[in-house]
Protein backbone atom coordinates (compact mmCIF):
# COMPACT_ATOMS: atom_id res chain seq x y z
CA UNK A 1 0.00 0.00 0.00
CA UNK A 2 1.26 3.51 -0.80
CA UNK A 3 2.39 5.63 2.12
CA UNK A 4 0.03 8.18 3.61
CA UNK A 5 2.06 11.17 2.44
CA UNK A 6 1.84 10.07 -1.20
CA UNK A 7 -1.88 9.40 -0.83
CA UNK A 8 -2.38 12.90 0.60
CA UNK A 9 -0.28 14.47 -2.16
CA UNK A 10 -2.22 12.55 -4.81
CA UNK A 11 -5.54 13.69 -3.35
CA UNK A 12 -4.35 17.31 -3.32
CA UNK A 13 -3.06 16.97 -6.89
CA UNK A 14 -6.35 15.50 -8.10
CA UNK A 15 -8.19 18.40 -6.47
CA UNK A 16 -5.84 20.96 -8.01
CA UNK A 17 -6.22 19.48 -11.50
CA UNK A 18 -9.96 18.83 -11.29
CA UNK A 19 -11.79 20.70 -14.02
CA UNK A 20 -8.58 22.26 -15.36
CA UNK A 21 -8.68 22.62 -19.14
CA UNK A 22 -5.32 24.34 -19.67
CA UNK A 23 -1.95 23.48 -18.18
CA UNK A 24 1.67 23.19 -19.24
CA UNK A 25 4.16 20.50 -18.25
CA UNK A 26 7.60 22.03 -17.71
CA UNK A 27 11.10 21.06 -16.64
CA UNK A 28 12.21 23.18 -13.70
CA UNK A 29 15.55 21.48 -12.92
CA UNK A 30 18.25 24.05 -12.30
CA UNK A 31 16.08 26.76 -10.75
CA UNK A 32 16.98 27.82 -7.24
CA UNK A 33 14.39 28.06 -4.50
CA UNK A 34 14.42 31.84 -4.87
CA UNK A 35 13.86 31.61 -8.61
CA UNK A 36 10.99 29.16 -8.11
CA UNK A 37 9.40 31.54 -5.62
CA UNK A 38 9.73 34.44 -8.06
CA UNK A 39 8.28 32.31 -10.88
CA UNK A 40 5.33 31.30 -8.70
CA UNK A 41 4.59 34.97 -7.92
CA UNK A 42 4.73 35.95 -11.58
CA UNK A 43 2.43 33.08 -12.52
CA UNK A 44 -0.09 34.00 -9.83
CA UNK A 45 -0.17 37.50 -11.32
CA UNK A 46 -1.46 35.97 -14.59
CA UNK A 47 -3.87 33.57 -12.89
CA UNK A 48 -1.48 30.63 -13.08
CA UNK A 49 -0.20 28.18 -10.53
CA UNK A 50 2.98 26.09 -10.38
CA UNK A 51 2.55 22.59 -8.96
CA UNK A 52 5.62 20.47 -8.22
CA UNK A 53 4.93 16.80 -7.54
CA UNK A 54 6.39 13.39 -8.24
CA UNK A 55 5.94 12.30 -11.85
CA UNK A 56 4.21 9.11 -10.73
CA UNK A 57 1.60 11.11 -8.81
CA UNK A 58 1.11 13.57 -11.67
CA UNK A 59 0.70 10.67 -14.09
CA UNK A 60 -1.90 8.97 -11.87
CA UNK A 61 -3.83 12.22 -11.36
CA UNK A 62 -3.87 12.95 -15.09
CA UNK A 63 -4.81 9.40 -16.07
CA UNK A 64 -7.72 9.55 -13.63
CA UNK A 65 -9.01 12.43 -15.78
CA UNK A 66 -8.37 10.43 -19.01
CA UNK A 67 -5.27 12.44 -19.87
CA UNK A 68 -2.10 10.53 -20.68
CA UNK A 69 1.14 12.48 -20.45
CA UNK A 70 3.38 9.57 -19.45
CA UNK A 71 5.57 10.13 -22.52
CA UNK A 72 6.77 13.54 -21.26
CA UNK A 73 6.74 12.90 -17.52
CA UNK A 74 10.41 12.19 -17.01
CA UNK A 75 12.98 14.14 -15.04
CA UNK A 76 12.01 16.97 -12.70
CA UNK A 77 8.57 18.05 -13.86
CA UNK A 78 6.14 20.72 -12.73
CA UNK A 79 2.61 21.38 -13.89
CA UNK A 80 1.69 25.00 -14.54
CA UNK A 81 -2.07 25.47 -14.40
CA UNK A 82 -3.35 28.39 -16.49
CA UNK A 83 -6.83 29.09 -15.22
CA UNK A 84 -7.37 32.68 -16.42
CA UNK A 85 -4.98 33.63 -19.21
CA UNK A 86 -3.33 30.73 -21.09
CA UNK A 87 -1.31 33.02 -23.37
CA UNK A 88 -0.21 35.25 -20.48
CA UNK A 89 0.87 32.24 -18.44
CA UNK A 90 2.84 30.85 -21.39
CA UNK A 91 4.45 34.28 -21.83
CA UNK A 92 5.52 34.33 -18.16
CA UNK A 93 7.18 30.93 -18.63
CA UNK A 94 8.93 32.02 -21.84
CA UNK A 95 10.10 35.34 -20.39
CA UNK A 96 11.34 33.66 -17.22
CA UNK A 97 13.28 31.13 -19.30
CA UNK A 98 15.06 34.04 -21.02
CA UNK A 99 16.35 35.32 -17.66
CA UNK A 100 18.73 32.39 -17.23
CA UNK A 101 21.26 30.84 -19.56
CA UNK A 102 19.74 27.35 -19.27
CA UNK A 103 16.35 28.38 -20.68
CA UNK A 104 14.47 27.03 -17.68
CA UNK A 105 11.61 26.42 -17.21
CA UNK A 106 11.47 24.48 -20.46
CA UNK A 107 8.07 23.38 -21.73
CA UNK A 108 7.54 19.70 -22.49
CA UNK A 109 3.92 19.83 -23.60
CA UNK A 110 0.51 20.64 -22.23
CA UNK A 111 -3.22 20.88 -22.57
CA UNK A 112 -5.04 23.87 -24.06
CA UNK A 113 -8.80 24.01 -23.57
CA UNK A 114 -8.92 20.22 -23.30
CA UNK A 115 -6.67 19.45 -26.28
CA UNK A 116 -3.10 18.23 -26.01
CA UNK A 117 -0.50 20.63 -27.39
CA UNK A 118 3.22 20.43 -28.09
CA UNK A 119 6.11 22.75 -27.26
CA UNK A 120 5.78 24.73 -30.51
CA UNK A 121 2.16 25.59 -29.72
CA UNK A 122 3.15 26.77 -26.26
CA UNK A 123 5.83 28.98 -27.83
CA UNK A 124 3.25 30.44 -30.23
CA UNK A 125 0.92 31.16 -27.30
CA UNK A 126 3.75 32.93 -25.48
CA UNK A 127 4.25 35.20 -28.49
CA UNK A 128 0.57 36.15 -28.67
CA UNK A 129 0.60 38.41 -25.67
CA UNK A 130 -1.76 38.55 -22.75
CA UNK A 131 -5.52 38.28 -22.87
CA UNK A 132 -5.84 42.00 -22.08
CA UNK A 133 -3.52 42.95 -24.96
CA UNK A 134 -5.47 40.81 -27.42
CA UNK A 135 -8.77 42.24 -26.21
CA UNK A 136 -7.43 45.78 -26.58
CA UNK A 137 -6.29 45.05 -30.14
CA UNK A 138 -9.71 43.61 -30.99
CA UNK A 139 -11.49 46.66 -29.56
CA UNK A 140 -9.21 48.92 -31.60
CA UNK A 141 -9.91 47.06 -34.82
CA UNK A 142 -13.66 46.97 -34.18
CA UNK A 143 -13.87 50.66 -33.28
CA UNK A 144 -11.96 51.60 -36.42
CA UNK A 145 -14.37 49.67 -38.62
CA UNK A 146 -17.40 51.01 -36.77
CA UNK A 147 -16.11 54.55 -37.22
CA UNK A 148 -15.76 53.97 -40.96
CA UNK A 149 -19.25 52.48 -41.10
CA UNK A 150 -20.74 55.48 -39.30
CA UNK A 151 -18.96 57.78 -41.75
CA UNK A 152 -20.47 55.89 -44.69
CA UNK A 153 -23.95 56.09 -43.14
CA UNK A 154 -23.56 59.85 -42.55
CA UNK A 155 -22.46 60.39 -46.15
CA UNK A 156 -25.41 58.35 -47.43
CA UNK A 157 -27.80 60.32 -45.19
CA UNK A 158 -26.39 63.61 -46.54
CA UNK A 159 -26.80 62.33 -50.11
CA UNK A 160 -30.43 61.36 -49.48
CA UNK A 161 -31.15 64.76 -47.91
CA UNK A 162 -29.60 66.52 -50.89
CA UNK A 163 -31.69 64.50 -53.31
CA UNK A 164 -34.95 65.21 -51.49
CA UNK A 165 -34.30 68.97 -51.32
Amino acid sequence: MANQRNQDNLAALRTALEGVETFYVVNYQGLTAGQLTRLRKELVGKGGRLIVAKNTLVNIALKDADRDFSDILHGPTAVVVASEDPAGTAKVLADFAKTNDKGIPAAKGGLLEGKRIDVKTIEKLANLGSKEQLQAELVGVLSSHLSNFVGILEAYKDKLEAQSA
